[in-house]
């Protein structure tokens, strides 16, 4: 098991380059199969997601050569087989192989998806994408059998803006015969840099970043180099321990437009920010932060993956500040550790109650998930003396070279391997 250890208190000076974004990436190595040739993607964050789906690339017999920061993916001389479940369940985007196996070979066999467990996520939106496009889904306990003699375009309405079901119908109606309409489409940066990808292998995908995209279909997708988008969840994580304890802290490699909804939070707050056009500058807090209430929403609204560690600031707010969550039903499972660290937090249903200030102090706790992680590495380093956080595991799951990032700007920060 891995462990991060943090002495906190410690005041952060300097800069913090954002990598790739994870969410994206975890789509555009999949997407990748879909082209006849060769697809080289730059700017690939090194982080086990992007690991495991490497794995499944190989088990599919795909050539897989990484560089620093970049993957070139053949699949000249793939075999289309089973992925079998230890390879679907070390991460939840392995999900995307199905769509993407059933675009290029009309089958894809695989067993349900893993990843952090905060709440049900059922893959039904994918599935009736799939059927409608025309193909056969059968399941056998946690096997997903998905078939068809042909795809053919359809319109498809989402009952609910998934991401995972927007881009997962975006890989297997590229290849369909005819078009295919999706709306109430997930309008997240991430589909857009999907969408922007196919595209320069020879897609034809318009729409993408609204609720209505559209794919005509086309039969080879040719050779083609991209660049993963910068990781807005990653940006507003710094961004979040900047205000936190920061002095003069700046986070490089951002799209402020794609963490707006964050950074109108951040100024309600009263966090002094300085936005430039590829950076957010977060300035030494000289007075007390207000309190706030957010609801997390669907883009553009307040990303769900940035509730956990802005409810960590709010602790530090003065007044009484709420946090509902909408998309997820277990994403409170950092609170009992924020409160043995000291925080006052009272949860009902899905709705958290916040009293602040509050004095935080080390203490062993968990990463239950990926972004509970994040918010107890940045409650780590607001918190006087010693925090170990267990189960880091989540935590390097998405967010690439975080322990050198947070040295390299004054924090006193290890990851040690226990057991």
């Amino acid at each position: 098991m891995k462990v991060i250890e943090i002495e906190g208190a410690r005041k952060l000076k300097g800069s913090i380059r954002v990598s790739g974004a994870k969410n994206a990436t975890v789509a555009l190595i999949p997407a990748a199969i879909l082209t006849d040739e060769e697809a080289t993607i730059c700017n690939v964050p090194e982080i086990t997601d992007t690991e495991a789906l490497c794995d499944i690339l190989k088990l599919l017999k795909v050539q897989v050569n990484r560089s620093t920061e970049s993957v070139i993916i053949n699949p000249s001389e793939m075999v289309n087989t089973e992925i079998t479940e230890p390879f679907s369940k070390k991460l939840r985007a392995s999900y995307y192989f199905m769509g993407a196996l059933l675009g290029k070979y009309k089958k894809a066999v695989m067993y349900f998806p893993g990843g952090c467990s905060i709440g049900a996520r059922p893959i039904d939106l994918h599935l009736k994408g799939f059927e409608a496009l025309g193909a056969k889904v059968t399941s056998e306990k946690n096997k997903y059998i998905v078939e068809a003699e042909e795809l053919k375009g359809a319109n498809i309405y989402l009952d609910i803006a998934s991401v995972g079901a927007t881009i997962n119908i975006m890989l297997a109606a590229v290849r369909a015969k005819g078009t295919t309409i999706i709306d109430n489409a997930a309008k997240e940066p991430e589909i857009v840099n999907v969408a922007t990808f196919l595209n320069n292998m020879g897609a034809k995908i318009s729409g993408a970043g609204t609720s209505t995209i559209k794919i005509e279909g086309v039969d080879y997708l040719h050779k083609c180099f991209h660049e993963v988008i910068p990781d807005r969840i990653e940006a507003g994580t710094y961004i979040i321990i900047g205000a936190l304890c920061g002095e003069e802290l700046q986070i490089d490699n951002v799209i402020p437009e794609h963490i707006d909804s964050l950074l109108l939070k951040l100024k309600e707050m009263g966090v002094e920010l300085d936005i430039g056009m590829d950076y957010v500058k977060v300035k030494k807090q000289e007075h007390t932060l207000q309190a706030v209430n957010i609801k997390t929403a669907v883009y553009p609204g307040f990303p769900t993956d940035l509730q956990q560690p802005i409810t960590v600031l709010l602790t530090q707010a003065s007044g009484k500040s709420k946090v509902t969550e909408t998309i997820w039903e277990n994403r409170f499972m950092h609170i009992p550790y924020l409160n043995k660290l000291g925080s006052d937090i009272d949860v009902k249903n899905q709705t958290a109650t916040i009293m602040g200030p509050t004095e935080l102090k080390g203490e062993e706790v968990v990463a239950t998930d990926l972004r509970a992680g994040a918010a107890m590495v940045a409650a780590g380093l607001v918190a006087e003396g010693k925090t170990t956080i267990t189960n880091a595991e989540h935590i390097l799951r998405g967010y690439e070279g975080i322990i050198e990032k947070l040295r390299l700007v004054g924090a006193k920060i290890s990851l040690k391997e226990i057991g």
